[in-house]
């Protein structure tokens, strides 16, 4: 068991922490806004006025990409059904929709399997490592896919620290608990000694429900971030996260 602190926030008798994966310890907002650009320009080339209102969906505008958005919260999944809803919206039915939007989601991954891979979060495999050695399991859980998350782990060889690399592929999405439930029983700790570490109110609802120990919402440069104040506390770098007991 280990003590954690986050500022004047005490969490005692700690197991195991996990982390949300985009926007907690990825830095991916550029590359998730160009991806959703993309998508949305591939579909507006078969339907013509239909990119701006798919952009508006997915939390794009211009340069910007809202980080409590779609795209930058939802899983796979629900940005498909989001876009296929506007394609359907045109008149196609439901199954043509859905092909129509998987497609373009498809071609606009393969126009990005080469591009350069977002980077780390400025300190987080340090953090991980001294979390680690105090003999928390750490784990990620990612509205992301399984398959990118352990891409992710491999590529910034987190393989020491982190134990899990769960994502979400075709079944519930955040914030449904039993994701938080399957990602401890995999740990093998009880959601009562656990925290959640996310950037996004759907993390913080997610482990809430499922009786986790406790809740810290991350807003890299802004730990006064309105929309993560459900959470017991949130911080502005990932290294105010602090075991002291152990």
């Amino acid at each position: 068991m280990v003590t954690i602190r986050c500022g004047e926030v005490i969490f005692p008798e700690i197991q195991g922490i996990i982390f949300d994966k985009d926007g907690t310890l990825e830095n991916s907002a550029e590359f998730l806004r160009n991806l959703a650009q993309k998508r949305s320009r591939l579909l507006d080339a078969q339907i013509p006025g239909i990119g701006d209102p798919l952009l508006m969906a997915f939390g794009v505008d211009g340069n910007k990409i809202d980080r409590t958005g779609l795209m930058a919260v939802g899983s796979r999944r629900e940005n498909e059904i989001a876009a296929a809803a506007y394609v359907a919206e045109t008149g196609r039915g439901w199954m043509e929709a859905l092909a129509i939007a998987r497609q373009a989601f498809s071609e606009a991954d393969r126009y990005f399997q080469n591009a350069a891979p977002s980077p780390l979060f400025e300190g987080s495999s340090e953090v991980l490592q001294l979390l680690s050695q105090a003999g928390l399991k750490l784990g990620i859980l990612s509205a992301d896919t399984t398959l990118k998350v352990q891409a992710f782990v491999q590529r910034y060889r987190l393989t020491d620290y982190i134990q899990l690399a769960m994502g979400v592929d075709d079944g519930p999405s955040k914030p449904d608990p039993i994701l938080f439930w399957q990602a401890c029983e995999k740990l093998g700790i009880e959601p009562s000694a656990a925290l959640m570490v996310g950037d996004a109110v759907s993390d913080i609802e997610m482990a809430r429900q499922a009786g986790a120990a406790g809740c810290i919402g991350i807003c890299w440069g802004n730990s006064s971030a309105a929309d993560l104040a459900i959470a017991d506390v949130t911080i502005g770098q990932l290294n105010e996260i602090e075991a002291i007991g152990y």
